[in-house]
């Protein structure tokens, strides 16, 4: 298709929040809310009216670095296919089976026969892929029609995020593009985002689809604000209208489900809120593009937090008094907007002699035999940046330290790739690239001493939501690594306990495997024992 002409199609920012009908010290309060809670917000945008009221980012995260998004990427391949059924290429009631024929068994399966685009978009397709699947194997749509029915399609709900990827590998079965590649015209470059968005993609091209985008706050903001605009944007109709209210109607009852904001009806990859004529775009950790359809408004939020309700909470508890009448000047009692303090590097302390006798030597980690059959070698990035992946990267080796003013710079391999990265040791972090996973991170790196033979390094990649702590001991030519997380693992492993829970249906099962899930960080983030030459 022919790509349409863009302008400049930035967000109209207003002059004061009240300007927009926004409250001053609404927005106090709901920053007040978050530091209460402890939740790590990376990013918030406030818009009403189409215009941005409120924007704030927590350094180092900014508005030039594309943020990944989760499960929000579901939306944006809900969004794909509403333009593929508007030209013609499927309907809600093409049944999968009769595009991926070559997957349709010798004996006649009702189920699979029966399970359509439309189950797939509601998560009702009746297929459970574990959670836990080795994406790394390169066979995910055999995968997704390997997996066991928990239903009939169409008679129970359950979240499962390869339904997405199979509307992803739709979109790219259908049109021989990728899904990045084919929002570009349609989506991306009708909002003025001239970039293209990197997506996650499995061994065999096809985008996730269900997690795996990177986008900026803003570029988020474009999306959203669209959508809440009934698909025109910037005057233009970018995405069908009618879609948008079927895709983020009531479309599939999940009130099964436990928790206030996850039981209030679901669309096509977009989630009703428990406040009225509201719905959501909602990513693991908190990413979160909300639009308040009674206050013409929507609130963007990038994140780190485990405890999704705890964030949504305190969303919506400050919705009612966020929101007031425009006024033409600023109220001489509004408060200054508030700033999100900034995540601490290392803190500067006092160097060690251990830096000559270390400096320059190879550090050799051997391959743990345990994580490597498992599939989760460690890796200089988190679980929770990899764990849906096709390459988990892992088994960090060949470490070297070298020292210099205020720097200590370290490389490694890992994945088959050889990193090198800057580490402040003046209390500032150091900014570079590294490459892990298949994918190009902006790394954020702090070091220091924290005894006189344990050095301490921190590595943020700030397109994620994690940062990588690792501890060096020095005892000789004896170097122990003692690897951790923020957020921490542990802390990640409580949270998706449910999963295992839901899974199993012999309860005796499931309690040991919950049990086993809690016990991730002393399996994934054990120490390794290397030595140094």
């Amino acid at each position: 298709m022919a790509e349409k002409k863009t302008n400049n199609k930035a967000i109209p920012v207003a002059r004061f929040p009240e300007q927009t009908g926004v409250s001053s010290a609404g927005i106090n309060a709901l920053i007040d809310d978050f530091n209460e809670n402890k939740i790590e917000l990376h990013s918030i945008k406030i818009i009403r009216y189409g215009k941005s009221a409120y924007e704030a980012y927590r350094h180092p995260y900014n508005a030039e670095t594309p943020h990944t998004m989760y499960s929000v990427s579901k939306s944006f391949t809900s969004i794909a296919i509403g333009f593929a059924i508007d030209e013609g290429l499927l309907t809600l009631d093409t049944k999968v089976i009769d595009i991926f024929p070559e997957y349709r068994p010798a004996r006649r399966d009702e189920k699979l026969e029966k399970m359509t685009v439309f189950h797939l978009l509601t998560m009702t397709a009746g297929k459970e892929v574990s959670f836990v699947v080795d994406r790394t194997k390169g066979r995910w749509v055999k995968d997704f029609f390997d997996a066991k029915w928990y239903a009939a399609p169409g008679d129970g709900w359950k979240y499962i995020s390869e339904n997405t990827y199979m509307c992803s590998a739709i979109i790219t079965r259908l049109t021989g593009l990728t899904m990045v590649d084919y929002l570009t015209p349609r989506l991306f470059k009708p909002l003025g985002i001239e970039r293209k968005p990197f997506w996650e993609s499995d061994p065999a091209g096809v985008n996730a689809g269900g997690w795996g985008l990177f986008v900026t706050t803003d570029e988020l903001a474009r999306f959203v604000l669209c959508l809440s605009q009934g698909g025109k944007y910037a005057g233009e109709q970018v995405i069908p209208e009618w879609y948008i209210k079927e895709a983020t109607s009531n479309q599939a009852g999940n009130n099964g489900n436990t928790g206030e904001d996850i039981s209030n009806g679901y669309g096509f990859f977009f989630w009703r809120n428990k406040l009225e004529n509201s719905y959501r775009l909602d990513g693991m950790f908190s990413q979160f593009g909300v639009v308040l359809e009674d206050y013409d408004a929507v609130i963007i939020t990038t994140c780190s937090e485990v405890d999704e309700q705890k964030t949504r909470d305190c969303i919506f508890r400050n919705v009612p008094a966020l929101f007031v009448e425009k006024s033409r000047s600023k109220p001489k009692d509004a408060p200054e907007l508030p700033e999100l303090s900034p995540l601490d590097p290392a803190e500067a302390k006092p160097r060690s002699v251990m830096e000559e006798f270390i400096k320059g030597r190879i550090i050799h980690f051997p391959k743990n035999p345990v994580l490597n059959a498992t599939g989760w070698p460690l890796s200089m990035l988190p679980l929770a940046v990899v764990f849906m992946s096709a390459d988990r990267a892992g088994n960090i080796d060949n470490l070297v330290l070298s020292f210099r003013e205020d720097e200590c710079v370290m490389t490694w391999d890992e994945g088959g790739i050889h990193n090198s990265v800057v580490c402040g040791m003046d209390g500032k972090e150091r900014y570079g690239k590294m490459r892990l996973g298949g994918i190009d991170f902006t790394a954020v790196c702090s070091a220091a001493w924290i005894s006189d033979n344990v050095i301490e390094i921190r590595v943020r990649a700030l397109e994620s939501i994690c940062e990588r702590r690792i501890e060096l001991e020095f005892k000789g030519n004896t170097v122990i690594l003692y690897p951790s997380s923020s957020p921490q693992l542990k802390t990640i492993a409580d949270n998706i306990s449910w999963a295992v829970a839901d899974m199993i249906s012999v309860k005796p099962i499931a309690d040991i495997g919950v049990k086993a899930v809690k016990q991730l960080d002393k399996i994934l983030e054990a120490p390794m024992i290397g030595k140094m030459y």
